[in-house]
């Protein structure tokens, strides 16, 4: 016989044996099982009721309803309170024995991630005795109601929810019971299980959780954009999370572009006149490209680092590597290029020499120190000696004085005073001569022509400025 012939007669036998348990009618209990499961898949979305393909067992994922301003109240060595509307689900895994419902109750285990085993143990024991209550029917409706809707009256849990972490034996966190008072093993029911994460904070959880639940909401809620006014969908609109305030995301990410295009990395805040509450990193990674949140990243960065008093830039152009300083100390050295430098005035480290001032900084250094307080001016004493400090106030106060009471002579750039006299001025050390109003050299021969000349622009100025009585001496020793 060929390989064809004897396939075909499998497939030929296997489609009999087939058609003949399809003739067999399903029993009671069977008949009951699919309509009850049909009906929850009717009634619940796949994130609530997962049923196995083998359909005699399934999954039931059921959120509480937590009334509004819920708190969390977390108990350990830092206590925290916080405010989440969701928590994590419980989940309900069941499985159908040949004989349910009309013998025997689902086959069943209860797990939450929040609640104590003791807590668990007492749901598992109220749900048998709501089968017991209705033994012979379906079952699985009146649990799931139960769990969801009573969960918090019949344990009496009210806002604040207390969670208290604690280490076990074996070094994994797991939550304590809420009165404190460790159960007894043989007192817990082996149906209520406790999933607890080793690696991940039971707190951290919670508040993971009730994020992405909110998230959820929100995206599928239809909001109006502050700026362009057109009605978007949460999923397509950001939301500032201190302030509340909603915006569609083609909107902020106009926004945020140009910010971060400016360096104005700090000012990522709501639109929202006189609102201060700032976008968070991941939400400004969310809606600009990789380039620029690159930019705002280090921008971001390099802010952070310009507020803390401990940190300093390596001086040298081409590294510009952030450093960091010991207390009390002036030396600062790059981790980068190992530039040694002084963090006071970004020179060459010089140890416990003064550090240098150039001649274009004693006159703010002068500023400085005259309108510093007591501390400032010991301060600036001890890092350019007291000397420097004299000689900056003095030579600053002098060059203002020279500058209000003297001119230049215009040939060899001495300060010259006019004490009195008309405005014919001898340069004291080139002996030339020059006009005090516009400072133009005079001619040896007639100093005076430029003063009689009617084209000149100090025409008859030859005494402009001069007393009375210093123009009426002066005409007598002309006279004389």
């Amino acid at each position: 016989m060929r390989y064809y012939d004897i396939k075909n007669t499998l497939e030929d036998k296997y489609a009999a044996i087939s058609s003949i348990f399809e003739n067999v009618p399903m029993s009671a209990d069977q008949e009951a099982q699919e309509d009850e499961l049909l009906a929850l898949a009717s009634i619940y979305d796949e994130e609530e009721f997962r049923r196995a393909e083998s359909a005699k067992e399934g999954e039931i994922h059921l959120c509480l309803e937590l009334p509004a301003l819920f708190k969390l109240l977390v108990k350990g060595q830092n206590c925290s309170e916080h405010h989440i509307s969701f928590l994590p689900p419980l989940v309900l895994s069941f499985e159908f024995p040949a004989d349910y419902p009309s013998a025997s109750a689902p086959v069943f285990t209860l797990s939450s991630k929040w609640l104590t085993r003791v807590q668990i143990t007492a749901l598992c024991r109220r749900l048998d005795e709501l089968w017991e209550e209705n033994q012979g029917n379906v079952v699985l409706f009146t649990w799931m109601q139960f769990l969801k809707e009573e969960t918090l009256e019949f344990l009496g849990i009210q806002s604040p929810l207390e969670i208290q972490s604690i280490e076990s034996e074996s070094g994994q966190k797991q939550a304590a019971d809420v009165s404190g008072e460790k159960s007894k093993v043989q007192d817990l029911d082996p149906r209520a299980v406790q999933e607890v994460d080793a690696r991940t904070d039971i707190l951290t959880q919670l508040l993971d959780f009730d994020e992405a639940q909110q998230q959820k909401v929100f995206d599928g809620k239809v909001f109006c954009c502050g700026i362009c006014y057109s009605e978007k969908l949460g999923s397509d609109s950001l939301l500032f999370k201190e302030c509340q305030h909603v915006y569609c995301k083609a909107c902020m990410k106009e926004y945020f572009e140009i910010q971060i295009r400016d360096g104005k990395v700090q000012c990522l805040n709501c639109p929202e006149p006189k609102c201060m509450s700032m976008a968070t990193p991941s939400q400004v990674k969310l809606l600009v490209g990789e380039d620029e949140f690159a930019r705002y990243d280090r921008l971001l960065l390099q802010s952070s680092l310009d507020l803390m008093a401990d940190v300093v830039y390596c001086p040298r152009m081409s590294c510009c590597m952030a450093v960091m300083v010991e207390p009390d100390s002036t030396m600062g050295i790059c981790p980068a290029c190992r530039y040694a430098f002084c963090t006071l005035c970004k020179r060459s480290y010089h140890g416990l020499s003064h550090c240098i001032v150039t001649a274009d900084e004693l006159r703010s250094l002068r500023d400085e120190y005259i309108s510093a307080s007591e501390e400032g001016k010991k301060f600036l004493e001890k890092r350019f000696g007291r000397r420097v400090i004299q000689k900056a106030v003095e030579e600053s106060f002098s060059t203002e004085w020279l500058k209000d009471n003297c001119k230049q002579c215009p040939c060899c750039g001495t300060n010259i005073q006019k004490v009195h006299g008309c405005n014919k001025m001898t340069c004291s050390s080139c002996q030339k001569y020059f006009c005090w109003m516009c400072l133009g050299a005079l001619s040896r021969v007639n100093p005076y022509s430029h003063f009689n000349n009617p084209n000149s622009p100090c025409y008859n100025q030859l005494f402009q400025g001069m007393d009375m009585d210093e123009e009426e001496g002066f005409g007598s020793d002309e006279d004389n």
